[in-house]
């Protein structure tokens, strides 16, 4: 699901191999850093502390495992305004304030997009996303 959020994600700023950046002990993580884009784009992980500081543009994506609420609201908002999608694991009420909140049961893995996020940030997320979401904000 990381895997087709990205592909239909747009850049200002294409840079290969993409840079997604995981704060928080993810569950459903085992397979983030070995995503293959279309056209063999690799996607290199890189596991941040939660207390760390800004990460200054390093990152083209931010996903958020296991965290409290407050900490991934401070972590959606430094990257409010910037290119990075930011997509919480652990927030089915998408109270994060990230752009996509995973939703997990034992039968599927779908999502909810938040489209103010989406509006506020520095990336172009494709239009036919909204089909694939479960509802939108």
């Amino acid at each position: 699901m990381v895997g087709a959020i990205l592909e239909y994600t747009r850049w200002p700023r294409e840079r290969s191999p993409l840079q997604l950046c995981v704060v928080g002990p993810p569950q459903h993580g085992d397979r983030l850093g070995g995503i293959v884009l279309a056209g063999g784009r690799l996607v290199e992980r890189h596991d941040v502390a939660e207390d760390a500081g800004s990460m200054g543009g390093a990152c083209d994506a931010l996903y958020l495992g296991r965290l409290s609420l407050p900490a991934m609201r401070r972590w959606t908002a430094q990257m409010r305004g910037a290119a990075v999608v930011t997509i919480a694991e652990d927030d089915p009420a998408c109270e994060s304030e990230a752009m996509f909140c995973l939703l997990f049961t034992a039968e599927s893995l779908t999502f909810r997009l938040n489209i103010d996020a989406v509006s506020r940030s520095g990336v172009r997320i494709d239009p036919r996303i909204l089909r694939m979401s479960v509802a939108g904000f």
